[in-house]
C-alpha cells in the first residue's frame, strides 16, 4: 500500500512538472465568462467601497455588501446578458466587446439612477449614494475592458514565445524586387513559419546597406559560412536571375553542412488562396540535375500536333501521361489515351477532364497485345500521330518472366506499328531506353528488338512510293519521378526511416526529368522523317550514392547518421553503367544541340519479322532458356550481367 501510494505520488509531481500548452486549452464556456465577469464587479464595487470611505474619511469600513449594492450588481449581470458580453472569445477580444461592457455599464447607470429617484419621489430617502454609483461605474467597465486586454495580451505573448521557437532562421538569397516581397510577406505572415535574419547579394552592389531593417551581406564567401555566420538553419532562394550552374553550387554548399535550402516562388506565381509559407518548397533533386534543360521547338511541335487526332499507348503511364499532359496543351482534334490498367487511366482521364475541360478526348482500355482490339481502335479513329509508351521496363520483373517481356515490348511494338502503316498514320514515335544499347537484361533487349523492327519497317515502306507513314525512335537514360525508378524508392525509405538501399557504391546512370523526356518525344516525333533513333544529351552521369546521400540532405537528415545507406548488391540483369549508344554507332547533330541522331546498323524487314514470329512462338511456350537465347541470336551484342542467363553468352558464337 505505502508502495502504490510513493507510486502515484511520484506521478503527480512528474505531471506538474510537465510545461504547460495553452493552445490546448480549449475556450472557457459561455458561463464561466460570465462568472468572471460578475466577480470582477463585485471586486469592483468593493474598491468602490474603499475609495468612498476614504473620500468620507470614515472610521469604520463595513466589508459586506448591502441588499441595493448587490441590486446594482445584478442589474449589471442583467445587461451582461441582454448584449451578450460573454458571447466573445476572451483572447480575441476586440473593439465591439468594449462597445458592449460600455453600454451595459451606461444602461446600468441609467436605470440606477431611475430606480434612485423613482423611489426618492415616494419615499424621501436615498436608496444608495450617487458618487458611489457613479465610480463604481467607472471601476467596473475599466476592470472589464482591462481584464479581456491582459488576457488578450497574455495569449499574444504565449504566441509569440512560442512562434519564436518554432521559427527557422533563414536568410534570403537575393536583393531583387522579388526577394524583398518574399522576405517581406513572410515577415508579416501570421502564424509566422520562417524568421528572416538578412538577404545575401550575390554582386555585392548593396553592400553595407539594409533592406526591410535587415542586413544585405555581401557573398564573398561559401553560402554555408554566411549561414553559420548568421546562426541561420537554412537558405530561401529568390534570386530568379542565378543560372542553373550558380544554383547548383549554392545548393551543394549548403548541403555538405547539412543547412535546408527552400525556393521562394515568383511573385507572379503566387496562390492567392494559400499561405506563403506553404509556397515556398525543398529544393527537389530535379532542381540540382547537372544539365541545362532542353529548349523546345514550340511551334514545330504544334504544326505536328494541332488539330490532328492523336493516339498514346500506355497513356496511363508515368511517362505516358505526361505525354498526354503535353499533347492536350497543343489542341489536337482528339487525343486517345489508351492503356490497359483501370485505375491509373481512371485518374488521367479525371485530370484531363478537369485540366482541359474543351479538349476532345478518350480514354480506352486496351492492351496492345490484343491485335484485333486495337485494328478496330485504328479503323475507327484513324489517329494521325501516335506516340507508344506502353511498355513493361522493370529489369528485375522481365529477368524473371522474359515471355511478358516478349508479348509487350516486341509484340505491342509491332502491332502498333504495322496498324499504323496499314492505316495511314503520318507519325509513329517509339519511347525506347538507354538499357536497349548493348543490352545486359532482358528488358533491354526486348526493347532493342523493338526498335530494330520499327527502322526495318521504315526501310520496307520507304520503298513503297505511297508511304505516308514515319516512323521514329527516341532513347533516354533514366527518368526522375517515373513509377518504380529510383527517387522514389530513395523517398519512401527515407519516409520509412531507412536504410537507403543501392545495388554497387560504384554504379552510376543518366537521368533526366519526365517533362523533359516527353519533350523529347514531342520533338524527336516532329522533326523526325523517319529511320531516326534520337537521343539526348544528358549531361554527365550521375553516382547513385552520390544521389541518395543528396536526396537524404535535401530531406533534412544526415546521411550514416540519421538514415543509413545500406548497399544490397546488383539486380539480375543490372550493370554499373548504361550507355546511349553502342560501340558501332556514331551520332549526327541537329538543329537542336541537345537532340542527335545515332546512326545504328539496319536489319531487313523479312528477316527481323520471321525472327519476331520465331521469338513470339518461342515465348507462348514459356521457355526461358529457349527465349533467351533466340534473343541473343537476334542481338549478338546481347551480354547477360549478373543473371543465370550468363552461361548462353558463351553458346553464341
Amino acid at each position: 500500500m505505502l508502495k502504490q501510494l510513493k507510486q502515484a505520488l511520484f506521478q503527480v509531481l512528474q505531471s506538474s512538472r510537465k510545461r504547460i500548452d495553452f493552445k490546448s486549452v480549449n475556450y472557457l464556456p459561455r458561463w464561466a465568462i460570465l462568472c468572471f465577469d460578475t466577480s470582477i464587479l463585485l471586486l469592483s464595487l468593493f474598491f468602490t467601497k474603499i475609495i468612498v470611505s476614504k473620500i468620507q474619511k470614515a472610521s469604520f469600513f463595513n466589508l459586506g455588501f448591502s441588499k441595493e449594492e448587490l441590486v446594482i450588481v445584478l442589474i449589471n449581470v442583467l445587461f451582461f446578458i441582454l448584449f451578450r458580453t460573454y458571447a466573445g472569445l476572451i483572447r480575441h477580444s476586440t473593439f465591439i466587446d468594449a462597445a458592449k461592457f460600455f453600454l451595459a455599464s451606461v444602461a446600468t447607470l441609467l436605470l440606477a439612477l431611475g430606480l434612485y429617484y423613482g423611489y426618492f419621489v415616494f419615499s424621501k430617502e436615498e436608496l444608495f449614494s450617487i458618487p458611489q454609483l457613479f465610480i463604481y461605474s467607472i471601476i467596473s467597465f475599466c476592470g472589464l475592458f482591462l481584464f479581456r486586454i491582459l488576457v488578450k495580451q497574455v495569449f499574444e505573448v504565449y504566441q509569440r514565445y512560442s512562434e519564436e521557437e518554432a521559427r527557422l532562421n533563414v536568410l534570403v538569397y537575393g536583393t531583387g524586387e522579388n526577394a524583398i516581397a518574399i522576405a517581406s510577406a513572410l515577415k508579416s505572415e501570421k502564424p509566422s513559419r520562417y524568421k528572416v535574419l538578412g538577404f545575401i547579394d550575390k554582386d555585392g552592389k548593396n553592400k553595407s546597406k539594409e533592406i526591410l531593417g535587415l542586413p544585405i551581406t555581401h557573398l564573398n564567401r561559401k553560402t554555408a559560412v554566411l549561414l553559420r555566420i548568421y546562426n541561420a538553419q537554412a537558405l530561401i532562394i529568390a534570386d530568379s536571375t542565378l543560372t542553373k550552374e550558380e544554383s547548383i553550387k549554392i545548393v551543394d554548399s549548403c548541403l555538405e553542412f547539412n543547412y535546408k535550402v527552400f525556393r521562394a516562388p515568383l511573385l507572379s506565381d503566387i496562390e492567392k488562396n494559400t499561405t506563403l509559407s506553404n509556397q515556398i518548397q525543398k529544393i527537389q533533386i530535379e532542381d540540382i540535375l547537372e544539365r541545362d534543360p532542353i529548349q523546345l521547338d514550340n511551334k514545330l511541335v504544334a504544326k505536328e500536333i494541332f488539330n490532328k487526332c492523336i493516339l498514346v499507348t500506355g497513356g496511363a503511364g508515368s511517362i505516358g501521361s505526361e505525354i498526354v499532359r503535353q499533347v492536350a496543351g497543343y489542341k489536337p482534334s482528339k487525343l486517345l489515351i489508351l492503356d490497359q490498367a483501370e485505375s491509373p487511366l481512371y485518374n488521367i482521364q479525371l485530370e484531363i477532364r478537369h485540366d482541359f475541360p474543351d479538349l476532345n478526348f478518350e480514354a480506352v482500355i486496351a492492351d496492345v497485345r490484343k491485335l484485333d482490339v486495337l485494328d478496330e481502335i485504328f479503323k475507327t479513329h484513324k489517329p494521325q500521330v501516335v506516340y507508344h509508351a506502353a511498355a513493361y521496363k522493370h529489369v528485375p520483373l522481365m529477368e524473371s518472366h522474359p515471355s511478358e517481356a516478349i508479348f509487350a515490348n516486341v509484340l505491342g511494338t509491332k502491332n502498333i506499328a504495322d496498324l499504323s502503316h496499314l492505316y495511314k498514320t503520318e507519325k509513329f514515335v517509339m519511347v525506347s531506353t538507354d538499357k536497349a544499347v548493348n543490352p545486359s537484361n532482358v528488358m533491354g533487349a526486348s526493347k532493342r528488338i523493338a526498335e530494330i523492327y520499327v527502322q526495318a519497317l521504315q526501310k520496307k515502306v520507304m520503298l513503297d512510293s505511297k508511304n505516308e507513314t514515319h516512323f521514329v525512335t527516341t532513347r533516354f537514360g533514366n527518368v526522375l519521378g517515373s513509377n518504380g525508378s529510383v527517387v522514389p524508392l530513395f523517398k519512401r525509405q527515407i519516409e520509412e526511416g531507412g536504410p537507403v538501399t543501392i545495388t554497387h557504391p560504384d554504379i552510376i546512370r543518366y537521368f533526366m526529368t519526365i517533362p523533359e523526356a516527353c519533350q523529347l518525344v514531342l520533338e524527336a516525333g516532329a522533326m523526325g522523317n523517319g529511320g531516326e533513333i534520337f537521343i539526348f544529351d544528358m549531361g554527365e552521369a550521375v553516382k547513385i550514392i552520390d544521389l541518395a546521400k543528396k536526396i537524404i540532405k535535401l530531406a533534412g537528415f544526415t546521411p550514416y547518421k540519421e538514415i543509413d545507406i545500406k548497399v544490397v548488391g546488383l539486380r539480375p540483369g543490372e550493370k554499373l553503367y548504361e550507355e546511349l549508344l553502342s560501340d558501332k554507332s556514331t551520332t549526327l547533330p541537329t538543329y537542336n544541340e541537345k537532340i542527335m541522331i545515332a546512326k545504328v546498323e539496319n536489319c531487313t524487314h523479312k528477316q527481323i519479322d520471321r525472327d519476331i514470329q520465331d521469338l513470339i512462338t518461342i515465348a507462348t511456350e514459356k521457355d526461358k532458356n529457349a527465349i533467351v537465347i533466340k534473343m541473343k541470336e537476334i542481338v549478338p551484342e546481347f551480354l547477360s550481367m549478373n543473371s543465370d542467363f550468363e552461361i548462353f553468352d558463351k553458346k553464341i558464337v
